[in-house]
């Protein structure tokens, strides 16, 4: 297990969306977030205080999280400097990226030194099944998105929060590492050997009672030329009964693909649709989430309603007004 709470490590983060994964932390388990690290030139602020590694030991964290999700998930010698640091002040260290802590010598030799833990969280640690396809009892609800980095993460659990309230039976179901981070458990999908990935969500979403919804974490986007791997073995892993459509509409391109524009809702209700009906043909689209955080409260309520009404289904930002009318959707089916 790893203790808590945290002190979040945002290192030299380019900008605020390569600090998801201590984004999600904060907001959602903010009772494990003492504070933050942050290293010069660091662009990413989560409002949290900022502490050196001797005040945040202080306070109470257990714990240093490495927050930041780079393109390909690499320790960089500057943050190996401050990793190592931490080890020597008492703490464990918890990492959601490719790069593994356990992987590098020198952090092996000073956590056995300082008698401190290494935790990576994005390491599969089960023989998962290929998927065989079989429907399975229970529902089953999906966020897919224009892009990556929307908001997928945010709908799947604002929507299990919000059934939970309501006494619906709910399990959001963690599909990345801020997600396992978060609930403490679940399947890092994308470190998952293709061959098994769709098996990988049969597995996290096995049977359930006829009135159970599995809330499952959304990766990646079939229109991103990197990802699009990912999301479609949630789609055809998870045999989604719903699907939500996420969105962020004041992107210019592709997270990380300056020549890639994003596709319209349209465009990903219908390519989603097509790809979740060859394993569950009664799959609907009931809802679309905006991520509206780069909006005035005016621009976002607007956009919301153009959008709803051109869409024909409810439009929401789950996060700034709650996931209320997405689960109104949900229990309609």
């Amino acid at each position: 297990m790893i203790k808590t709470p945290y002190l979040l490590f945002l290192g030299d983060a380019p900008d605020a969306l390569a600090a998801k994964v201590a984004q999600g932390i904060k907001d959602w388990r903010p009772e494990n977030a003492v504070g933050q690290f942050r290293m010069d030139g660091c662009k990413a602020d989560l409002g949290l205080p900022d502490m050196t590694l001797a005040e945040a030991r202080a306070a109470g964290a257990q714990t240093l999280v490495v927050g930041v999700a780079n393109r390909g998930g690499v320790i960089s010698k500057a943050w190996k400097k401050v990793l190592v640091a931490a080890l020597e002040e008492g703490f464990d260290l918890a990492s959601g990226l490719h790069n593994l802590l356990r992987d590098e010598p020198d952090l092996v030799a000073v956590a056995a030194a300082c008698g401190r833990e290494l935790h990576d969280v994005r390491v599969p640690e089960v023989d998962y099944p290929i998927a065989g396809g079989v429907r399975r009892s229970g529902k089953r609800v999906l966020a897919v998105g224009t892009d990556c980095s929307v908001g997928k993460m945010y709908t799947a659990l604002a929507m299990d929060a919000e059934m939970r309230e309501r006494g619906m039976k709910s399990s959001f179901r963690a599909t990345g590492q801020t997600g396992i981070l978060i609930t403490g458990g679940g399947v890092p999908l994308d470190a998952v050997v293709a061959d098994f990935m769709a098996g990988s969500i049969e597995w996290l979403t096995p049977d359930n009672d006829p009135d159970h919804w599995d809330v499952i974490e959304g990766q990646g986007s079939l229109f991103h030329a990197s990802y699009s791997g990912v999301t479609l073995a949630l789609i055809h892993g998870g045999q989604p009964d719903a699907l939500i459509l996420s969105h962020e509409p004041t992107r210019a391109h592709m997270r990380g693909l300056p020549g890639h524009s994003l596709p319209s809702l349209e465009a990903l209700r219908d390519v989603a649709l097509t790809l979740a009906r060859v394993v569950n043909p009664a799959c609907q689209v009931v809802g679309i989430s905006v991520n509206t955080q780069h909006m005035s409260e005016e621009e976002a309520l607007a956009y919301l309603a153009e959008t709803e009404a051109r869409m024909g289904l409810p439009a929401v930002d789950p996060f700034r007004q709650g996931a209320g009318r997405l689960v109104d959707a949900l229990a309609a089916i």
